[in-house]
């Protein structure tokens, strides 16, 4: 399973992408990179404004998927994201079948944890976000969605 940069080139009509990691620490920096050009290859620079925001809510949705999920070594992620005109959505799936603690994302974490910030941010940086049963199979999809952002990184 590459964890390269590169990958087949992208139609600029492709609104919706999906690919299969390896569930260890540097797919988060491989699924920022599919983001990237996932979002670069849609037409009139769409995709830019949600970069920035997709970026770090995806980093934090694929880092509980490696770390989490109590499941046999060799499982993949899925890693999904499909962009309308008005917002960019993510989907990080595992093979785990704990669903992420909604209380937990609440209140900020202490400043003074080396963790637990993560599903904080989801809450905070995006427009909705949830947890649902992969149909048909085994594990959950942890997903969000974002709107644009304007050059300063300001939500639009």
């Amino acid at each position: 399973m590459s964890e390269t940069c590169t990958g087949p080139a992208l139609s600029p009509a492709i609104h919706e992408q999906a690919s299969w990691l390896p569930r260890r620490r540097r797919s988060a920096g491989a699924a920022r990179c599919l983001l990237r050009e996932f979002l670069d290859a849609q037409p009139h620079s769409r995709g830019e404004r949600f970069a920035e925001v997709g970026e770090l809510l995806l980093s934090e949705l694929v880092a509980n998927a490696v770390e989490h999920p109590r499941v046999p070594p060799g499982r993949l992620i899925l890693v999904r994201f499909t962009l309308s005109a008005a917002e960019l959505r993510i989907e990080v799936h595992d093979a785990g079948d704990g669903l992420p603690p909604a209380a937990a994302t609440a209140e900020p974490p202490d400043p003074d944890a080396e963790s637990g910030r993560g599903l904080f941010l989801v809450r905070q940086l995006s427009h909705r976000w949830g947890c649902l049963p992969r149909p048909g199979g085994v594990g959950k999809a942890v997903w969000c969605t974002i709107g644009p952002t304007d050059t300063k990184g300001e939500a639009a």
